[in-house]
């Protein structure tokens, strides 16, 4: 029955989760396109403290936008505010992290071939890399490295690799992903919360109390929220991750999550040049050679089944004697595990047949360590070598 709800609330929270980070997430692509494309306006609309403006088209109608300096002539009488995009993207996201891995942390969180931690030890040290990563950030931000943003960018960068190879050494490999982006997610909220909103507040304020506003506070807000802009293409790339072990599960995949991510933010650099009519086509190339090399380097070699560990041949019964002790715990039509109501993706591994009609995917899973998860049933080496040598075999074996 705990499997079953547990079910619930992680398809509930990673939907819920997913909504409002579409909404945050294209609001900040929205916005950081509209500042973007401002033009100079007509000379009447500059009179009237207009900074920029720009006409679009869409949905069937023309619209005019335009960005005042700091203060309009009056306020108006509605006045839009984007915060709770941000607020419930994090608000779901930690509950989707609190289900996943903090109920879960035994099957999801803890890798005991790394380091054998209880329950509490292991959400203790998330919580403290959470916190302590928004800290860096935040000591950054606030530092006249603010005004150096290559340097910035450098700094911020690694200490973000640096947290993704401790997390690595720490917990699973999917895990270790997931909290770089919880650590991203934080960072960006953050700056919704602390940066950005206390911003818009006092603007609001000044104006409305006939004060000429302060434009340190704006502009330091627009920092923030260009941070947040660089960061979604990364974010974006370690939430769908977890269905990728090719990149979690790899030998340094630390190393994997920090090539592809800085390609990411440099992709998002190109558009927002691009916005501002500076075409920079060669950062498109860069990005794709970038990638193609990424690919490249991190193609697996082939197992050798010529193993001094595996004389001879695998038979069926040899696998089939793993697979009840290492696999079908889970994949079964009735899981041993407390974790799981039903076989994991509708995948059971119980009997001969089963194996064989999955042995694609037990290879795949299987060679790249994604499968046990976390390594919960403590498959061994030797063990997940036998299992990709029978992967391999001829159908036609004499067993």
């Amino acid at each position: 029955m705990e499997a079953y709800f547990f079910d619930w609330l992680n398809m509930f929270f990673r939907w819920f989760h997913v909504v409002a980070g579409v909404a945050w997430i294209g609001a900040s692509f929205y916005f950081v396109w509209l500042d973007l494309n401002l033009r100079q306006p007509p000379q009447w609309k500059t009179d009237k403290g207009v900074k920029g403006d720009l006409w679009a088209i869409h949905g069937g109608g023309i619209y005019e936008v335009a960005k005042y300096q700091l203060e309009p002539p009056q306020m108006p009488v509605k006045l839009h505010w984007f915060k709770w995009e941000a607020y419930t993207t994090w608000l779901t996201g930690f509950a989707l992290m609190s289900v996943m891995y903090y109920w879960g942390a035994d099957q999801y969180l803890i890798d005991p071939s790394k380091m054998d931690l209880t329950q509490v030890q292991a959400i203790g040290i998330s919580l403290a890399f959470l916190v302590g990563g928004f800290v860096f950030y935040e000591a950054l931000v606030k530092s006249p490295l603010q005004n150096f943003p290559k340097v910035f960018g450098a700094i911020l960068f690694s200490g973000l690799t640096f947290a993704a190879y401790a997390l690595g050494e720490i917990f699973s490999d999917r895990a270790a992903y997931l909290h770089v982006g919880a650590l991203i997610g934080s960072i960006m909220a953050g700056n919704v919360f602390f940066g950005i909103m206390p911003a818009q507040r006092e603007l609001v304020r000044a104006i409305e109390a006939g004060e000429k506003p302060d434009p340190r506070p704006s502009a330091f807000a627009k920092l923030r929220s260009t941070h947040n802009n660089y960061f979604t293409l990364p974010l974006l790339f370690i939430m769908i991750s977890n269905h990728y072990p090719m990149t979690f599960a790899h030998d340094q995949a630390w190393l994997v999550l920090a090539l592809i991510c800085a390609n990411a933010a440099f992709i998002r650099h190109y558009f927002n040049l691009k916005h501002q009519d500076n075409h920079q086509p060669w950062i498109l190339g860069a990005g794709a050679v970038m990638l193609f090399a990424i690919i490249g380097w991190m193609m697996p070699m082939p197992v050798s089944t010529d193993s001094d560990q595996v004389a001879v041949p695998v038979s069926d019964a040899r696998v089939v004697e793993v697979s009840q002790l290492r696999c079908a715990s889970c994949h079964a039509a009735k899981p041993s595990s407390e974790m799981f109501s039903a076989a994991p993706g509708g995948i059971e591994l119980e009997t001969l047949e089963q194996l064989q009609t999955n042995k694609a995917r037990i290879l795949a899973a299987v060679q790249s360590k994604y499968m046990p998860l976390a390594n919960m049933t403590k498959m061994t080496d030797q063990e997940r070598i036998e299992m990709v040598s029978w992967a391999k075999q001829p159908k036609n074996f004499n067993h």
